[in-house]
């Protein structure tokens, strides 16, 4: 029986040997002396006797063992040799009453590597048994600091580390560092307490249950981890809702979602339609794919606006109502509005859609980044509804998202200013540090400086706590100043748009940046009537999608006041017809940060992404992008979900 055994074993290595040189990989155990140099003096902490899974001992200590093992750590040598009796006798052993004493193995990286007890490993493994008792000592790769040559595996790994000394939790291991403090988040914990162990117990016993799920359904061949799987999956369904639900319900909703999954695992993993030209049209080969549902005045496509805030108390919400009440102008009664506010919290936020579900809307338009992940529990709850949500670079296949290019317009705005300013100095107040709002201030400075090379721009942040930026403006000698393109209806006011301050300290208003939300609306639900919606095109199982149109869509424009000089609106006009025709891009030829050069003149177009993603501020801006401590609640829960903040401003 144990010889059998054995055989089986053996060849159980011998498949996974072969399988290895077919594919290139190394057929052996990894070695962590081949990783980790002798001559390498790295820092390890000795951490006892704990259980760790099996499934996380990847190889060996030292050269001189791996060879006995196929990766899968299978025994590889002759049923005859001494060696493959102690493995059958250690077999024997573990039927009869069980393999007791620990292994001792070093940790690197979250994996580990057996220093003695490969066999005991060998045998437990081919009897499938989950976990094993080890005494570990860590080994903790150097760090580099944070900056260009940051390695971001390494930077996961200590994030790691702060997450095991609060839980002592091994099997969760996430790619990204910042997704330990989002785990944390959404089981109401953070990285500087120790967790209680009923927390613990449960975090545990809700991932294996996933674990189990996931691999019933295929997960093992996504080639995604399953700890990143698991936070895909509890952004839609909350933990509390995972420990109440049966294996066969959580397969069910692995599957409803199984789109996130595929676009986790993709590389390009976000589509930009940067057009609305870009969009499939309700004719030809998509007529005969895609039969559009009609809508008429009698059964109108049903649009749910979802506001955190009123309209009367947010500019950016009334630009949103606006836009909102143009809809509802337009495709003769086909198309009908209704708007929830202050649905900036949970509860209210998912009352609201149960409203819009059993009213049978069609889709659900949300307008902030904060918003986003009870959009997604919402996706996960209504997977009939189609939602948006108004944010751009988010990685998410069932909440499409949506944002202007308003650096465009802000590009026209700092060539303006340029030309008002008397002494060089202009003023800038940004919102926050979301995604996409670090190009508006950099094609607005990089505008400025093509217009006077001595322009400097002095940044400040709304969202920043205890920033008067009056009074840093007024100390500055500063006139002219960008501020935010639409302020609160309730507070009225003039400091929008571009404005300067006259002599006897008038104000007044030259220009502004718009979004005109009604257009992008009426082009988005054009989609939906027509059925391109769901075309291919649009609809790729592996890939998020996010609409990020410009002025050549119509959707971000700019109004000038009638008392700029007509030289003036002439520079402002050429300078749009340039940006629409895509022969003008601020982000064109030589840039330099505050830092140094980000990129040489004979260097392309910086990509969609790289505009989107920058975290460096121009050469000729005076301040800094703030950290998340820095900034109010408010503003601190959109930047979690979709912002830049507490990077360095480098190139």
């Amino acid at each position: 029986m144990i010889d059998s055994t054995y055989q089986k074993a053996y060849k159980l290595a011998e498949r996974e040997y072969r399988k290895c040189v077919l594919t290139g990989l190394y057929p052996y155990l990894p070695a962590l002396d081949d990783i980790v140099r002798q001559a390498d003096i790295w820092p390890s902490e000795h951490l006892g006797v704990r259980e760790i899974p099996l499934s996380m001992i990847v190889g060996t200590k030292t050269v001189g063992r791996q060879n006995a093992f196929a990766r899968n750590f299978m025994p590889l040598m002759d049923s005859g040799t001494e060696f493959a009796q102690k493995w059958a006798s250690l077999f024997r052993a573990q039927e009869t009453e069980g393999i007791r004493d620990p292994v001792r193995v070093y940790e690197f990286m979250r994996q580990f590597y057996v220093l003695e007890g490969n066999k005991r490993v060998s045998v437990l493994k081919y009897c499938g048994t989950p976990m094993i008792e080890a005494e570990i000592t860590r080994i903790l790769p150097p760090r580099r600091t944070q900056g260009t040559d940051s390695d971001p595996d390494t930077e996961a790994y200590y994030a790691f580390l702060d997450f095991y000394r609060v839980s002592n939790i091994y099997e969760i291991g996430f790619s990204k560092a910042s997704s330990y403090e989002e785990y944390a988040s959404m089981l109401g914990m953070d990285l500087s307490r120790t967790w209680p162990e009923d927390t613990v117990r449960s975090a545990l016993n809700g991932y294996r249950l996933f674990y189990r799920a996931f691999l019933a359904q295929g997960g093992d061949k996504l080639g995604s981890s399953p700890s990143d799987a698991y936070l895909t999956y509890l952004r839609f369904f909350s933990p509390d809702q995972l420990s109440a639900d049966s294996l066969k319900t959580i397969r069910k909703n692995i599957g409803q979602i199984w789109s996130e999954f595929l676009t986790e695992t993709n590389s390009d993993k976000i589509a930009l339609v940067d057009t609305p030209d870009s969009l499939p049209e309700k004719s030809g080969a998509l007529s005969k794919l895609i039969k559009a549902p009609r809508y008429t005045a009698a059964h109108p496509l049903r649009v749910a606006f979802l506001y955190d805030r009123a309209p009367e108390h947010s500019g950016w919400v009334y630009g949103h109502e606006l836009g909102r009440n143009h809809l509802s102008r337009c495709f003769d009664g086909a198309v009908e509005t209704l708007r929830f506010d202050q649905c900036g919290n949970e509860e209210a936020f998912q009352s609201a859609v149960e409203a819009a579900a059993s009213d049978e809307d069609d889709l659900v338009i949300t307008v902030s980044p904060s918003q986003m992940p009870m959009a997604l529990r919402a996706a996960g709850r209504f997977p009939k509804l189609k939602f948006l949500n108004c944010s751009v670079n988010m990685p998410y296949h069932s909440v499409r998202t949506f944002y202007g290019r308003m650096y465009e317009a802000k590009f026209l705005m700092g060539a303006l200013a340029a030309c008002c300013a008397p002494n060089h100095r202009i003023g800038y107040q940004a919102g926050m540090p979301v995604y996409g709002t670090i190009a508006d201030i950099n094609a607005f400075a990089i505008g400025a400086a093509m217009i006077d090379p001595q322009a400097k721009i002095y940044l400040k942040w709304s969202a920043e706590k205890d920033n008067d930026w009056h009074k840093t403006m007024y100390e500055e000698g500063i006139s002219v100043m960008s501020g935010p393109e639409m302020v609160r209806p309730e507070k009225g006011g003039r400091e929008y748009g571009i404005y300067q301050y006259d002599e006897s300290g008038s104000l007044l208003n030259l220009a502004m940046p718009v979004h005109d939300w009604g257009v992008y609306y009426e082009k988005i639900v054009e989609t939906l009537l027509s059925g391109a919606w769901n075309a291919p095109a649009l609809n790729k199982k592996d890939q998020a999608l996010n609409f990020w149109w410009g002025m050549s869509a119509g959707v971000i424009d700019v109004i000038l006041s009638r008392r700029l000089s007509y030289y003036t609106v002439k520079l402002v006009q050429t300078l749009k017809n340039g940006v629409i025709t895509d022969v003008l891009n601020p982000f064109d030829g030589e840039l330099h940060s505050q830092s140094g050069l980000v990129k040489p003149a004979d260097s392309p177009r910086l990509t969609e992404h790289e505009i989107i993603t920058m975290d460096w501020l121009n050469d000729n801006i005076i301040g800094t992008i703030p950290e998340v401590d820095q900034l109010t609640g408010s503003a601190r829960e959109s930047v979690a979900v979709n912002g830049i903040a507490g990077t360095a401003n480098r190139p």
